[in-house]
C-alpha cells in the first residue's frame, strides 16, 4: 500500500514537500517514482528516485525546481517543490516499479498510491 500526503492549496512561489508511505513491499527494493496529472490530461512522469535514493530522473518541466528523496528507514519517498507555479497545479501520485532503471511511464509501474491534489494559485 502506498499512502500519498502534503498536498492542499499553495501560492504561486511556495514550497511544499509530499510524502509517501509505503507498506507491504520491501520498500528498499522498490525504485520509486512521483506522477501527476491535472484534469484532462495524461498522467505525466516527474521524479524518479533509485533504491539507494541516490541517482534521479527528473522531468525536464521541473528541473532545478522539483527533486525526490527517501528514507528507506522510514518507507517513505519524497517529493520537494520549490517555486510553485499554478501549471504545477495536478494530483500527485507515487509509484513503485520492480524495474531497477529509472523508468519514465506510468505503464511501467506497478503498484501506486491515491493521490494527493496540489492546487497552485497566482
Amino acid at each position: 500500500q502506498l499512502q500519498a500526503s502534503g498536498g492542499g492549496p499553495v501560492q504561486a512561489g511556495d514550497s511544499l514537500r509530499l510524502s509517501c508511505v509505503v507498506s507491504g513491499l520491501a520498500f528498499n527494493l522498490y525504485p520509486m517514482a512521483w506522477f501527476r496529472q491535472a484534469p484532462g490530461n495524461e498522467r505525466q512522469f516527474v521524479v524518479g528516485i533509485s533504491r539507494s535514493g541516490g541517482p534521479l530522473s527528473i522531468a525536464d518541466s521541473v528541473k532545478g525546481r522539483f527533486t525526490g528523496s527517501r528514507d528507506n528507514t522510514k518507507n517513505t519517498v519524497y517529493l520537494h517543490m520549490n517555486y510553485l507555479k499554478p501549471e504545477d497545479t495536478a494530483v500527485y501520485y507515487c509509484a513503485a516499479t520492480v524495474d531497477q532503471r529509472l523508468l519514465t511511464r506510468a505503464r511501467d509501474y506497478l503498484y501506486w498510491g491515491q493521490g494527493t491534489l496540489v492546487t497552485v494559485s497566482s
